[in-house]
């Protein structure tokens, strides 16, 4: 009987310790993702960042695509000498989105320049469309 106190008894003691080791190489893990205390950035780094925030942001005028020559088109991202010529052609837009469902440019360029484009009609009051 004592040799059974004896086996269990180790055999809670490597449990035990499998344990302890396991819970350590978790812990010594999670130290590892996780930037520690020494490099982690000053508070002073953090300061221009705000101030750059801060900084207001300039209004872009908007391109407007039933008025706009082909040398303004051609500012627009990826727009080039063919698209400026197609979107010319198709006039009047009704709204900026016929641009891509009327297949005139891509719908990608659409997305990436629709931002700062516009569809003006023609006697009537100036706004997005």
């Amino acid at each position: 009987m004592c040799i059974a106190k004896e086996q269990s008894g180790r055999r809670r003691a490597i449990g035990s310790a499998l344990l302890a080791v396991g819970l350590l190489a978790s812990a010594g893990l999670s130290f590892a993702v996780g930037p520690g205390p020494a490099s982690a950035p000053a508070p002073t780094a953090r300061a221009p960042a705000a101030a750059k925030a801060a900084t207001p942001i300039k209004a872009v005028p908007l391109i407007d695509i039933n008025s706009a020559n082909r040398a303004q088109l051609k500012t627009l991202p990826g727009i080039g000498q063919t698209q400026a010529d197609t979107i010319v052609a198709g006039r009047p837009y009704l709204s900026k989105a016929d641009l891509a469902s009327k297949n005139v440019i891509p719908t990608g360029v659409y997305l990436s320049l629709e931002h700062l484009i516009i569809a003006r009609q023609k006697g009537k009051p100036t706004g997005k469309t």
